[in-house]
């Protein structure tokens, strides 16, 4: 399977990998860890699959003149019976627009009908725990809504994952948008 992302500035992806790193020290949640080199992200779409060459094509032509889009990660919520908690942002004119024109571009390479990523179906979120008990959750959650680092920040690139092999989502091509 593949993965279209949207990463975060310095700032915002280093606040979030601290965040990720305490939830691991305290026993909370090792969630970041168990893929390596996981990047705090907001998922875009999801195939199964795709001719590479065509899709980073059609990729580099649709974000070429984009420009970087403020974020405010300022919501915790959690998928019902997922064990999973999130962040989430305020959903802006500019974060559908980037979703809607997106799935738009490339919707030949639909092949996952019932996905949550498409318009419609699309909940914005970045991942802070996974797989939790409820018991973790509640301590993750309460974690959380204390942080009082910095979240707000800026979407700055699009980059497509492979999710093949378990413990693995490595970054086959990503492209910056432009800082104005």
């Amino acid at each position: 399977m593949y993965g279209v992302i949207a990463l975060f500035d310095e700032k915002m992806e280093q606040t979030i990998i601290n965040l990720w790193k305490d939830l691991k020290e305290k026993s909370i949640s090792n969630y970041a860890f168990e893929v390596q080199n996981r990047r705090p992200h907001i998922t875009l779409a999801s195939y199964n699959k795709i001719n590479k060459t065509d899709f980073i094509q059609l990729l580099d032509e649709l974000y070429d003149d984009k420009k970087a889009i403020d974020i405010k990660l300022n919501a915790i919520g959690s998928f019902v019976n997922s064990g999973t908690l999130f962040f989430s942002p305020t959903v802006t004119k500019e974060l559908v627009e980037l979703h809607a024109n997106h799935h738009s571009v490339f919707e030949q390479f639909n092949d996952v009908p019932n996905s949550l990523y498409l318009p419609n179906s699309w909940m914005p979120h970045c991942t802070i725990a996974n797989r939790l008990t409820p018991k973790k959750l509640v301590e993750a959650f309460d974690y959380c809504s204390k942080i009082k680092d910095a979240n707000y920040g800026k979407i700055k690139e699009i980059a497509i994952i492979e999710t093949f092999n378990p413990g693995e989502a490595p970054i086959i091509y990503s492209k910056k948008l432009s800082a104005e």
